[in-house]
């Protein structure tokens, strides 16, 4: 059974002027996310600013995440490391915490080989109960799970549920699910490929965009799983503005300038990322207004 199908908001983490993360400002976030239908939660990943909170502030993030949702949607929490060992102690946590499942970033910095993904994965996905989703961003982890590494995973590991695909690479995302014959769900990691992706079989996307325009987000990918593949291209192509605005910066400094901007006062993003260039902002205003979202 899949941990969700649709549209999954992949949240930022608010932080207040001194630093500190904002909890408040987090509960309306969430209340706002399932408000307008996101269909789960992704807490303390990329856009969660997961390399710069330290453990005890990811593992109390998630915990919040967890009973502020309260189980009206799936909460999947960011554990993923380049470091196999702490990987395995910060998911046996998150599980303890009450997450519905897992996405685990591939190793990055130090990388490692496609044997290595196998068997790092594989001790994460042995070390707890929960479903794993891996997730594939060879553009700032300088490591691509192939198709083939994929697909093993699935079909060989037990918790190995589903992959959010952030190669770029449509061809690649086909083979994957051409090779996994069923034993993997695929989510895009892109905004701008949910519908190409679904019309492989996706079963949805973990999404920034989705921070900003939840409901935006939700009925692109529910035209899909409807089969109204005219609909959702033509939602996906009103969203391709806003889609380059939201990465006109490295994520997530842009889209917590989005939120900003709509005035849930999500704070600045934590050394080394900086507020957002002045010029870049306008062009992102810009492109919520004609997006409906501002």
């Amino acid at each position: 059974m899949s941990i969700f199908t649709g549209a999954g908001v992949a949240i930022v983490t608010p932080m207040k002027e001194s630093g500190e993360i904002d909890y408040e400002v987090f509960g309306a976030l969430i209340e706002d996310q399932i408000a307008r239908h996101t269909d789960a939660i992704i807490a303390v990943g990329t856009t969660g600013e997961a390399p710069t909170l330290d453990d005890d502030e990811h593992l109390e993030a998630i915990r919040y995440c967890v009973e502020k949702t309260a189980g009206r949607i799936p909460v999947i929490a960011g554990t993923g490391s380049n470091n196999t060992a702490h990987a395995i102690m910060m998911s046996k946590e998150a599980e303890a915490l009450g997450a519905d499942g897992l996405l685990l970033v591939a190793p990055y910095y130090n990388k490692t080989t496609q044997k290595g993904l196998i068997a790092h994965y594989t001790a994460i996905a042995e070390s707890t109960k929960l479903p794993c989703i891996l997730y594939n961003v060879p553009s700032r982890t300088g490591t691509n799970i192939l198709p083939e590494t994929a697909a093993w995973l699935g079909k060989n590991v037990e918790q190995v549920a589903a992959v959010k695909e952030a190669s770029g690479n449509i061809s690649q995302v086909a083979k994957l699910i051409e090779l996994a014959e069923g034993s993997l769900d695929v989510y895009s990691g892109n905004d701008d490929q949910i519908v190409p992706i679904c019309s492989l079989g996706g079963k949805g996307v973990i999404s920034v965009l989705s921070n900003v325009a939840p409901q935006q987000t939700h009925d692109i990918v529910q035209a899909c799983l409807d089969g109204n593949y005219a609909e959702a291209a033509k939602l996906q192509i009103k969203a391709l503005e806003l889609c380059r605005a939201l990465f006109c910066e490295v994520n997530p400094i842009p889209v917590k300038a989005a939120l900003n901007m709509q005035g849930f006062k999500v704070g600045k993003p934590r050394l080394p990322l900086v507020e957002m260039e002045s010029e870049h902002q306008e062009i992102l205003r810009q492109a919520m207004i004609n997006f409906g979202c501002l």
